[in-house]
């Protein structure tokens, strides 16, 4: 038996691996806390309960890695599975990470490692994701209820890319294994953009007026609290912004074109396919 394993199926970027997978004819297990929520396919897995590793990896022998969202420190969790994932003979390790490092998360870089010391281990370093700008994130709410982009930010650039070409580029990966694929890709959309840039598009493909509210650091650490974000986490995304604005994160690269063959999707393109969105 063979297939991939796909945690955090039921996400952005997992619902639309999965459904990928299934159209090439490719075996693809949904694991989820919550699997009568995912659909028949689906088995629970949890972070926080190692005896749900053993199953969900029975009888796959490649995986999707999608690490604990919200910690600066997901390392200790996700050890113990990509030792039991080694045992169980997985072929194929894909794990999705980012191309931003958290401030005061060492453990990222060591985890990236790891999955690369793997079997074929593949980690994706993604850039913003695009579907930030959609609810239930923050960004998304903010803009929906108020009209307006809050960001300590500034002008700074980050290549925001479509979860959809994320998945796409991960499935390449997990179709062939026979492809001679590199152990790191950094997936980004085909250009910079800052928030004011995010702004003008949504308004002009909308017709929703958008407008960019410049705030600090520290204010945008207290909203982000103020979502229900741990603390720590919400700190740390803050910082990310000061990171933005010196121009640090603004990289671009071709990795969706070379691993799919298609250049990946412009913002214009994501804000025309989900314009209901501000709109209503």
């Amino acid at each position: 038996m063979s297939g991939v394993l796909v945690t955090g199926g039921t996400g952005q970027t997992g619902r639309t691996l999965v459904q990928v997978l299934r159209n090439d004819g490719v075996q693809a297990r949904v694991a989820s806390r919550n699997p009568a929520a995912a659909g028949p396919d689906a088995i629970r897995f949890d972070w926080n309960d190692p005896t749900t590793y053993g199953p969900a990896l029975d009888g796959m022998d490649r995986v999707f890695l999608l690490p604990p969202v919200d910690s600066v420190d997901p390392l200790p969790l996700v050890e113990p599975f990509l030792h039991q994932a080694q045992r169980a003979g997985i072929r194929r390790l894909v794990m999705l990470g980012s191309a931003i490092v958290l401030p005061n998360a060492p453990s990222a870089v060591e985890m990236a490692a790891q999955v690369r010391a793997q079997p074929r281990g593949v980690v994706l370093r993604a850039s913003g994701f695009m579907q930030n700008f959609l609810r239930p994130h923050p960004l998304a709410e903010h803009i929906h209820r108020l009209g307006e982009i809050r960001t300590a930010a500034g002008d700074g650039k980050l290549g925001w890319v479509d979860a959809r070409d994320i998945a796409a580029s991960a499935a390449v990966l997990l179709a062939d294994l026979d492809m001679d694929a590199r152990s790191d890709y950094l997936i980004t959309g085909p250009h910079g953009m800052s928030y004011p840039q995010a702004a003008q598009i949504i308004t002009a493909q909308t017709g929703r007026q958008v407008r960019v509210e410049r705030i600090t650091e520290e204010e945008q650490a207290a909203a982000y609290r103020a979502s229900g974000m741990p603390a720590q986490f919400a700190d740390s995304l803050a910082a990310v912004e000061r990171a933005i604005k010196t121009g640090r994160e603004d990289q671009v690269s071709t990795a969706v074109l070379d691993l799919t063959g298609h250049p990946p999707r412009t913002f214009t393109e994501f804000v025309s396919d989900h314009a209901d969105e501000w709109t209503q």
